[in-house]
């Protein structure tokens, strides 16, 4: 017996790292390398993890692959951009049935991202994880995980402290859905509510917002962040107020994308449980001080 016999080949992981390679530059060896960027008095790291969820399922139905990774990059940099933080580099580890074209497309994705977030792709992990129970393993059985670091001066770091009652908040528009909700989308395709061919915005990568919340800060005072993903605005906003305050958004203040009342109407859904679930078409929230005039306003912290 040999490894490639027992489902693993270990030639065609060499050769996709070094078609990698000639891409990213900066991955290889052991590990991923970068300096600390100088000009900080009192640096602070900030990391964060993630995934993209069932969406991949729908990548699977349309055999589309070349744009789920910059929903990675997109889940993992908006988390860590809340803080204030800038990003500098990402990682990525994709499992597989087998490995195949469908891990290099997803890795031109995931250099787009990097690209729409500033950033370099330093390193990850590709594995080949054969099943031989059946079913068998495929090469569309894959999923992936990504990882972000960011910087920003000790005395800088946004938490939400600031925030006080009459603060704004700003909503940013999602592109669509983004990478959540995708259980009860996969259920509804399932049960034929709605159908893959009617709805290509399915797979309309998630917004990476890294590059103008940068702008934003060199702009505007911005008293907290959030990234908007499950539990919708309410509960991601709510997240970073002070304990004493609670948001209040105002739900007419914004037009809800085309793709959201679809999915509500095709599948019945409950107001609430919109609102809890998708982000309905705001994909970040700031809060700003009550006399800053910027964007458009979706509610207010009382």
């Amino acid at each position: 017996m040999n490894y490639k016999d027992s489902g693993v080949d270990i030639d065609a992981g060499n050769a996709f790292v070094s078609r990698l390679k000639k891409k990213a530059p900066s991955i290889g060896g052991f590990s991923g390398m970068m300096q600390v960027p100088s000009g900080y008095e009192e640096p602070v790291l900030v990391s964060g993890t993630d995934g993209v969820g069932t969406k991949i399922n729908v990548c699977k139905v349309f055999n589309q692959w070349d744009t789920i990774g910059i929903d990675l990059v997109a889940m993992c940099v908006n988390d860590v951009i809340t803080s204030g933080a800038k990003p500098l580099y990402f990682l990525d580890y994709i499992s597989t049935g087998k490995l195949s074209p469908i891990i290099d497309s997803i890795m031109e994705g995931v250099l787009k991202g990097c690209e729409l977030a500033g950033i370099e792709l330093i390193g990850g992990e590709t594995a080949e994880h054969p099943r031989h129970a059946p079913p068998p393993a495929h090469a569309d059985d894959i999923d992936l995980a990504g990882f972000t670091t960011g910087i920003i001066e000790k005395n800088e770091i946004i938490d939400g402290s600031l925030i006080r009652s009459g603060d704004k908040i700003v909503g940013l528009p999602s592109s669509g859905i983004h990478s959540n909700g995708y259980s009860i989308i996969n259920d509804m395709l399932w049960r034929h509510k709605i159908y893959y061919k009617d709805t290509p915005e399915l797979l309309t990568p998630t917004t990476i917002y890294a590059k103008q919340i940068q702008e934003l800060l060199d702009e505007i005072p911005i008293m907290g962040m959030a990234h908007i993903t499950g539990g919708g605005l309410q509960e991601n906003i709510d997240r970073i107020v002070p304990q004493d305050m609670t948001a209040h958004i105002d739900w007419t203040s914004f037009t809800r994308p085309d793709i959201f009342n679809t999915i509500q109407d095709k599948g019945g859904i409950e107001e609430e449980e919109m609102r809890r679930v998708f982000n309905c078409g705001i994909g970040y929230a700031i809060i700003i001080p009550r006399d800053i005039d910027y964007g458009t306003q979706i509610g207010e912290i009382k």
